[in-house]
């Protein structure tokens, strides 16, 4: 089980932000770095991380500031532009082991390039 209350500093986001592993990028600005999933679960499945050290939504709402939240939203509609997502997109984060979150670095995944289907299978 992961610890979403104490960041560590170790996790593979935290790793690709420090450049010690490899990643695709498709986007970076001063607040998010943006790569291709190497598991994706669509065609486009694009993981986006703050530039900061948060374990999860919930810890980036309550210690982020304003700035820092605005303009990480704001990344996002950049990424779906430069990836040119027309048809549409799915923005998802996971918190915590009910919510299926398996790196504890707040991250969204956005996926796209199909019809993605019901929110949770039944």
């Amino acid at each position: 089980m992961i610890d979403i209350t104490n960041y560590d500093d170790d996790n593979i986001f935290a790793k690709i932000l420090r450049q010690e592993i490899p990643s695709r990028k498709v986007f970076e600005n001063k607040y998010v770095y943006a790569f291709e999933d190497i598991n994706p679960q669509a065609p486009i499945h694009i993981l986006i991380i703050p530039k900061k050290s948060f374990c999860s939504f919930q810890d980036f709402s309550k210690k982020a500031d304003s700035k820092f939240i605005c303009e990480f939203i704001k990344s996002i509609d950049l990424i779906a532009e430069k990836l040119e997502l027309k048809e549409g997109y799915r923005l998802i984060t996971n918190i915590g082991k009910h919510g299926g979150q398996e790196v504890p670095h707040f991250h969204f995944h956005l996926l796209s390039g199909r019809p993605i289907g019901k929110m949770v299978s039944t």
